[in-house]
């Protein structure tokens, strides 16, 4: 039996392919080729950088699909289904909206994959693949009988992808975040792995540099620190994605540098406490003081981090985003994400905005053929949608102008502390500027 794997890009600029010079190791495909039975052959594609050769025989396709992809992963699906392969759509965007996935797919599968996936590919192998698989969310990579499983990192080679290998710790976040489908995926849980695990998946790869893809790996500040005990004498350099209220913790906020946390994606959201609220971002609400403090912590211990905004709550306009972005020129934030607030389906915000029929493009951004990559997909209170379109992009712009990289690359204390943390800067942050022209209101789809 031979078992495809599918990667979707998100769409196409008008007038030309979009190649994602920024992609990432797609970690969820190496976990699935992991769990599938060593017997089957299995291949990836990544519709980011690659043509899809649809006419390569094959038995059954498997797509990942998230929101940002689904037009494009429905067509990918219907080539394949038009040729007679089998097709089964799983990932996050499915768990959201079985009943629309299940109208592109001869199977879906929600929740994640490790209880249920090797039924499922014995199922195909019998041909007598189920309509549905509802597998409940939990701990990663222990599959359905118990045992560890590593991502086939092989199927990688020759992809093109950054210099840093994807590893998960944990799955999920406590809080509740009204915007986040995480939240309504996981329901306010983290689910962590065996710490002997990474030890083990760090051994048996290559690279020192690792990126951990959890939704919040500060989520358990406990077993966040014997994670940080056992990558210590590992001389590994990492990062993730972490909520502020890390820096609260002062021990560990010290472990994290010692054992070799370069920085985290942090979500600060808004500098308005009204639209943190309304956000429900119940770790910077709590002594709210313009971050000042948790800023000074970040800087005490020489962390590179990436401030994450959301703009387009009710108590924003254009002259608070302008603000945002003086805020984080300010702070010197080795780099910054400019986030249209975005209703995810059935998470509490697009419940909210459907309710006040806010909602644009029919109510489904995510298929609509006029929507184009970071535009507004409601009507927000104080400005037009086209107006938060442009004030974002007008943010991202001027972050990433030359002016904006030489001042914040200068800031001795976050990114002059070695050699690599100086490369490493300029290589993304170039990228960056780079991606943000050629993304924005580019196409969902190709076709």
């Amino acid at each position: 039996m031979k078992l495809t794997l599918i990667k979707p890009t998100i769409g196409r600029q008008e007038h030309s392919l979009y190649i994602d010079e920024g992609r990432m190791e797609p970690l969820m495909l190496g976990v699935l080729a992991g769990l599938t039975p060593d017997d089957v052959d299995v291949v990836m594609h990544d519709d980011r950088m690659e043509n899809i050769p649809y006419d390569d025989p094959t038995d059954l396709v498997a797509i990942t699909v998230e929101t940002y992809t689904a037009r494009r992963a429905y067509e990918i699906a219907a080539e394949y289904r038009l040729r007679g392969v089998k097709v089964v759509l799983g990932g996050i965007h499915v768990s959201l909206l079985p009943e629309e996935a299940m109208q592109h797919a001869d199977s879906i599968f929600t929740g994640d994959a490790e209880t249920r996936w090797a039924e499922m590919i014995e199922d195909a192998r019998r041909h007598r693949l189920k309509p549905r698989y509802d597998s409940p969310v939990g701990i990663g990579q222990i599959n359905h009988c118990g045992h560890r499983v590593l991502p086939r990192r092989e199927i990688y080679q020759g992809k093109g992808y950054l210099p840093m290998s994807l590893m998960q710790f944990s799955r999920g976040c406590r809080f509740a975040c009204k915007f986040c489908a995480v939240t309504q995926y996981f329901g306010r849980r983290a689910y962590l792995r065996q710490i002997d695990e990474i030890v083990r998946e760090i051994e048996q790869q290559q690279r020192k540099f690792i990126f951990f893809v959890d939704d919040n790996i500060a989520s358990d500040q406990k077993a966040l620190t014997e994670l940080c005990h056992a990558l210590t004498p590992m001389k590994v350099n990492w990062i993730s994605q972490a909520s502020l209220d890390v820096t609260k913790n002062r021990p560990l906020m010290s472990l994290m540098q010692k054992s070799g946390c370069w920085g985290n994606v942090m979500g600060f959201e808004s500098i308005n406490p009204l639209s943190l609220k309304d956000a429900k971002k119940s770790p910077n609400i709590k002594d709210f003081a313009h971050y000042v403090e948790e800023i000074s912590v970040l800087r005490e211990h020489g962390m590179q981090t990436w401030a994450a905004f959301t703009l387009g709550y009710d108590h924003d306009t254009i002259e608070s985003i302008e603000q945002t972005v003086e805020f984080a020129l300010k702070n010197r934030f080795a780099f910054a994400a400019y986030n249209i607030l975005m209703p995810y389906p059935n998470t509490p915000l697009y419940t909210q905005l459907q309710q006040q029929g806010r909602l644009l493009y029919d109510q489904q951004w995510w298929l609509h053929p006029e929507y184009r990559f970071n535009q507004a997909a409601f009507t927000p209170k104080l400005m037009t949608a086209q107006q938060l379109t442009d004030a974002c992009h007008e943010a991202r712009s001027s972050f990433n102008s030359l002016p904006s990289i030489i001042r914040r690359f200068s800031d001795i204390r976050m990114t002059l502390q070695s050699l690599s943390r100086m490369a490493t800067f300029w290589r993304y942050t170039l990228l960056f500027r780079k991606e943000v022209h050629k993304k924005h209101q580019m196409k969902f789809g190709l076709k």
